[in-house]
């Protein structure tokens, strides 16, 4: 047996609120670690699953059939190590059903560290597919808004048409991000299934244009566009009614100078977009909207710039 190789995932933001399936953003101080070391037995296997208490998680599968970073870690050894056998440890850092891609930073985790035992590793970028696989286990869908950025870090577009391209895309000065996890969780698999499956037409080209839009002030470094930009009109809508807190917490983080807010991926987890000075107390604000309606809640501030997954130390 070899030693022990870790990596750590950040968590992530899925679609920005006007990138649906196609626009996330990484988010720093929270994620999941995953140690892996070659074994004698060929495949995958896992040997734990430790939760954010550090205890073992009570119902997270060590199946590897069931598990996103055994799934993702075997389509990697499929493709580039036949035959090497790997154990993993998972720690998850990130709540589950939280919106905040849970499922994708264990599969990006799992998928750098173990393309650091391999004879030959991978560029990060080319290690997308088999995170994927892992994510697409979890979620029911092939959607990179949270596996993208998790692992290369930063704001990323990352349409499905594209795939496996992505693009990194640049950022505004001085623009943070702030996201609010009230203690409720959100089937994604659930809550992509219930969306309605077509839209006027006028409704989609408005989206499109929000969605130009902001991609634009990204590259001219336009805050005041970007706020104008940062609107869903498309699924937020079909989405918020599930979170108990979600109009209290995006008024409270507009009263709190907000360039915008929304759902972060299919919820509950709410984040906004901010001038980076406003960004702590955007951050009390939302919490203490949300804790007026009797929910538990943390938050996070994160720049727009987050780094993406990476080795650790032990």
């Amino acid at each position: 047996m070899s030693d022990w190789v870790r990596a750590f995932a950040p968590a992530s933001i899925g679609n920005v609120a006007v990138g649906f399936d196609m626009l996330g953003l990484a988010l720093e101080g929270v994620g999941d670690r995953v140690e892996a070391r070659r074994v004698d037995t060929p495949g995958v296997t896992v040997a734990e699953v430790r939760g954010i208490d550090g205890e073992l998680h009570p119902y997270l599968s060590t199946n590897s059939n069931e598990n996103t970073a055994s799934i993702a870690a075997q389509a990697l050894l499929d493709a580039h190590g036949p035959g090497i056998g790997i154990e993993l440890k998972v720690h998850k850092g990130v709540p589950l059903q939280s919106g905040m891609g849970s499922s994708a930073a264990s599969a990006v985790a799992a998928v750098v560290a173990v393309n650091a035992l391999l004879e030959t590793p991978l560029a990060a970028d080319a290690l997308l597919p088999f995170a994927l696989e892992g994510e697409k286990y979890a979620s029911g869908g092939l959607h990179a808004d949270n596996v993208a950025p998790s692992l290369v870090g930063g704001l990323v577009l990352c349409p499905q048409v594209l795939l496996p391209a992505i693009i990194r895309l640049p950022v505004p000065e001085g623009v943070s991000a702030v996201l609010l996890h009230p203690d409720l969780q959100v089937n994604t698999a659930h809550a992509r299934k219930v969306l309605t499956k077509s839209v006027p037409m006028q409704q989609w080209i408005d989206q499109q244009g929000l969605l130009a839009s902001f991609i634009a002030a990204c590259a001219s470094n336009d805050i005041a566009l970007m706020g104008r930009s940062l609107r869903d009109i498309v699924i937020e809508p079909q989405r918020s009614a599930s979170v108990a807190c979600f109009d209290a917490v995006t008024k409270a983080a507009q009263k709190a100078g907000a360039l915008g807010s929304s759902l972060s991926g299919s919820g509950p987890s709410i984040f906004a977009l901010c001038k980076s000075g406003d960004a702590r107390n955007m951050a009390s604000a939302m919490e203490h909207a949300c804790r007026a309606h009797g929910i538990a809640c943390q938050s996070w501030v994160s720049s727009m710039n987050a780094p993406g997954a990476q080795l650790i130390e032990s």
